[in-house]
């Protein structure tokens, strides 16, 4: 593991893992046909190369693709290698369907544990108490070893812990997206709950490859996004091009600072980064290599907190409430 980033623990398991997380949300027939399978493949063999030994799936990821993949990696013998988390969306608000939603995850992944299991998406103004007592059921059982929520307000973290110990919560947390540090973040802290972060790298913006004038395609994603709405995208753009000179000033990739910038932030545990192939996972993995001062990070607070003038703080950046 690197020497700068140690591996942590996530409440009562056993197991160690990364800090740097191969987020596998792109490993499905949507995004990418069956041919590009051996490319994935060949990414988490990457990944457990460079250290990367949090894997993060999902069932609705590629509608079961992306675990029935990561399932066929771990039964080539990798499992023990791997903190493996996967997610369910609840579409009854009982404990028998979410004990369901388990076994038809832990059958996907070929495994007979499951590390850390979420709950995907809240259902707003429905009592989850019943699904959190399904999955301490599948804990008791030995089916999973933690228990995490995904997008969850603090009133709903609260609900649910009444029936249940929540170990982690994943959230969408980048240099453009900090609004869950007026809330979550430091509930999170208070309460010793871990925090895995995903959209660290700013939904591909901090990749630096985004023209002032978008051309989105149709169908893209990302035309669905917060940051890249019309009235948004220019200061986002503006701050990005203020990053890419810092990143040259200290002579590393801009990416790189996006995930140190990340891991920096209090209370954050691990930072999850998607990549289709294994140099994306050989690039994002190098971001650990050598230390960043805190100057650096200071800076990229401040061109934030000008940014963050300009973004609307709404609930999520892609105006899902289910």
């Amino acid at each position: 593991m690197h020497a700068l980033f140690p591996p942590v623990r996530i409440g009562p398991v056993a197991k160690d893992h990364s800090p740097l997380g191969l987020g596998c949300w792109s490993f499905g027939p949507d995004q990418w046909s069956g041919k590009e399978d051996a490319n994935l493949l060949a990414a988490m063999d990457a990944a457990l190369r460079c250290g990367i030994t949090h894997f993060d799936t999902a069932a609705d990821y590629g509608d079961g693709y992306s675990e029935r993949l990561v399932g066929r990696f771990l039964a080539s013998g990798q499992r023990d290698r791997v903190f493996l988390a996967s997610k369910a969306n609840i579409d009854k608000m009982d404990a028998r369907h979410m004990l369901e939603q388990v076994e038809a995850s832990r059958a996907r992944l070929q495994t007979d544990l499951i590390d850390l299991f979420y709950i995907h998406w809240p259902r707003t103004g429905k009592d989850m108490r019943p699904v959190m007592e399904g999955l301490e059921t599948a804990r008791r059982r030995g089916l999973i070893g933690a228990i995490g929520v995904s997008n969850f307000s603090v009133e709903q973290m609260e609900q649910v812990s009444e029936t249940g110990h929540i170990d982690v919560h994943q959230l969408n947390y980048n240099l453009f997206w900090r609004y869950r540090e007026q809330d979550i973040i430091p509930y999170c802290v208070d309460h010793q709950i871990a925090i895995v972060t995903y959209g660290s790298a700013a939904h591909g913006i901090l990749g630096g490859r985004f023209s002032r004038h978008l051309n989105l395609p149709e169908g893209e994603q990302r035309r669905e996004i917060l940051l890249f709405r019309d009235d948004v995208w220019p200061h986002v753009y503006s701050a990005v091009e203020e990053l890419k000179a810092l990143a040259a000033e200290i002579g590393r990739p801009l990416i790189h600072l996006g995930i140190r910038w990340v891991l920096h932030q209090p209370g954050v545990t691990s930072v999850l980064v998607g990549a289709r192939n294994a140099r994306q996972v050989e690039q994002n993995a190098a971001a650990l290599d050598g230390a960043i001062p805190a100057w650096v990070f200071d800076r990229m607070t401040a061109i934030s907190d000008q940014t963050l003038k300009h973004i609307p703080p709404v609930g999520n950046v892609y105006g899902y409430y289910p």
